[in-house]
């Protein structure tokens, strides 16, 4: 009996030290406790929180004794805009495993946490007394994407030659084009079109070309066929996720008042933080969803969140994946198993990749800062303030900002079609909706928000981007997903308190702008067909939106 309690007691006591040894690493994992060297160096090398890229040539030979990484949470980076609590929690604790990531492979880095009693709370106030602490030579900085930024660290970076620091900036090692590169490509032209850039892209990169360099499949573009609707008893695979505690993150972010929206259920984290588990939920993508993507991909529902799409725009954007390897996986696949992975599932993924993203990031160099002030329209009304909360009656709206709220994240028919479309339609500021798509979801960084914010889904940019304002009437909702069938507002109705508001506000958003609009070749048809209508039809029609805008807070 005794030795059975000696061994129950002795089984029991290594129980209690593993959970012991557990419950330490949950709390020590997005501790930089080790990531805090201050010691001399000769170069200090910043890593912003959206260059997270092994693969960079910085990281690709030995460590060196005398350069030192730094990597900082800041206010000026968490308070620019009113953003998701998902997207502050995604960001730095995909930073301080990163920042780990570099110890644990010997690399010399400091963290700067936000609570830090030494943080300046701005790169240029870190860096400062960082580079004068470490008695520093020389300052390295890789390009940041996005304007604001960059002409921070380029002012910080003079202002350090001045002082008699040498700098040496780095490109990001991540995108297949540079940040001119488009405006190059369009040189001369009064209009950018994507198909033209696309089918240059596909041939510079050899992407989706068969022996002779002629596209896959006999064809450059297969959006026609990506356009289905889900059948109704279709079930639609379940997301990958990666399960992670997120307490301590969101203890910290509510004790220094970083002010955020949306939902997070610190016990139920979902995103991939690491290269490791971007590379799982890349090989899901290819495994699972690739082969139904290009069918559904512009599908509405409410039986799924994510539908067939990658969710790998965050792991891009944050360049812990590289488009190209993303590209390669997609291609090489379908190669391997053309019978399981039709070649329009693969094109329309490709297109967003190698075409789209590249394309609004070339837009957004070639026109900023004043891209940024664009208001074609000279749209001027407020943002209704159900949008941060989806408590509105209009279902298709409500599902969609509700989603975006619980998981900082909607796919892009979501945010074009739905949201997208009701603002440009009720004619609210794009300032207003710059700020709302750049805070509420967890991939966006301004170089690929405005560009489709302001310029796809607003048309602000005056037809930079796209060819004409994508708006639509109750009809393509009703047509593409399950909305309408409960809403309290009525689809087939175009008239009066009841008639769903994206029926009258679509006529009135094309009778108020006609001036600007009724000479482009691809909206003529809109213009016939009011033409066409009975007075008194057209005037009930504007009356209804009227009366819908006058009351938008309570839709």
């Amino acid at each position: 009996m005794a030795q059975e309690m000696g061994a129950l007691l002795g089984r029991s006591a290594l129980l209690l030290e593993s959970l012991s040894q557990c419950q330490t690493a949950m709390r020590d994992e997005y501790s930089i406790a080790d990531c805090t060297d201050l010691r001399p160096a000769i170069e200090v090398s910043l890593v912003c929180g959206d260059q997270l890229n092994t693969n960079h040539s910085w990281f690709g030979d030995s460590a060196h004794p005398d350069r030192l990484f730094v990597l900082m949470e800041v206010r000026s980076e968490t308070d620019y805009a009113r953003h998701h609590i998902q997207k502050v929690v995604a960001f730095f604790g995909a930073m301080r495993l990163f920042a780990r990531s570099l110890r644990n492979a010997g690399h010399r880095v400091h963290y700067l946490a936000l609570d830090d009693p030494m943080n300046g709370q701005s790169f240029p106030a870190n860096l400062d007394w960082i580079c004068k602490e470490t008695g520093a030579q020389r300052f390295n900085w890789q390009r940041p994407d996005e304007y604001r930024l960059d002409s921070i660290l380029r002012e910080f970076a003079s202002r350090c030659q001045e002082q008699g620091l040498e700098v040496k900036e780095y490109d990001t090692e991540h995108f297949y084009t540079q940040r001119d590169e488009l405006a190059i490509y369009f040189q001369g032209k009064k209009t950018y079109r994507l198909e033209n850039f696309y089918r240059s892209m596909r041939k510079k990169h050899q992407v989706l070309l068969d022996a002779v360099g002629e596209p896959e499949g006999g064809q450059w573009n297969f959006d026609a066929n990506n356009r289905q609707k889900l059948p109704a008893d279709h079930v639609v695979p379940p997301p990958k996720l990666f399960h992670r505690n997120v307490t301590s993150l969101v203890a910290m972010l509510q004790s220094c008042g970083v002010e955020t929206v949306g939902e997070l259920n610190p016990d139920d984290w979902g995103w991939p933080l690491t290269r490791s588990e971007g590379l799982e939920l890349l090989d899901y993508f290819v495994a699972v969803l690739l082969p139904r993507f290009g069918d559904f991909q512009d599908a509405l529902t409410t039986s799924s969140w994510s539908v067939y799409h990658s969710r790998l725009s965050f792991l891009l954007n944050s360049k812990l994946l590289s488009p190209k390897e993303v590209v390669l996986a997609v291609e090489s696949n379908w190669r391997m198993d053309k019978q399981r992975i039709g070649i329009s599932q693969v094109e329309g993924f490709i297109r967003q990749i190698i075409g789209w993203r590249e394309y609004m990031r070339g837009v957004y160099w070639a026109h900023m800062p004043a891209y940024g002030k664009l208001n074609f329209f000279n749209h001027q009304r407020k943002l209704p303030d159900w949008f941060w909360t989806g408590n509105t009656k209009m279902k298709c709206l409500s599902h969609a900002i509700g989603q975006t709220m619980e998981f900082a994240y909607a796919h892009h028919i979501q945010r074009l079609m739905v949201t997208g479309n009701f603002l440009l339609l009720a004619g609210i500021h794009p300032d207003e909706v710059d700020a709302w798509y750049l805070g509420v979801y967890i991939d966006a960084l301004e170089w690929v928000e405005i560009t489709n914010t302001r310029g796809m889904s607003q048309f602000a940019d005056g037809g930079i981007v796209g060819s004409k304002p994508y708006v639509s009437s109750a009809q393509y909702l009703k047509k593409m997903g399950p909305y309408c069938k409960n809403c309290h507002y009525k689809a087939d109705e175009k008239t009066g308190d009841r008639a769903c508001p994206f029926n009258g506000l679509y006529w009135d958003f094309h009778a108020r702008h006609r001036e600007v609009l009724s000479r482009n070749p691809r909206i003529g048809m809109v213009y016939r067909t009011w033409d066409k209508m009975a007075p008194e039809k057209q005037q009930s029609l504007l009356e209804t939106a009227a009366m819908n805008l006058e009351r938008i807070e309570k839709l």
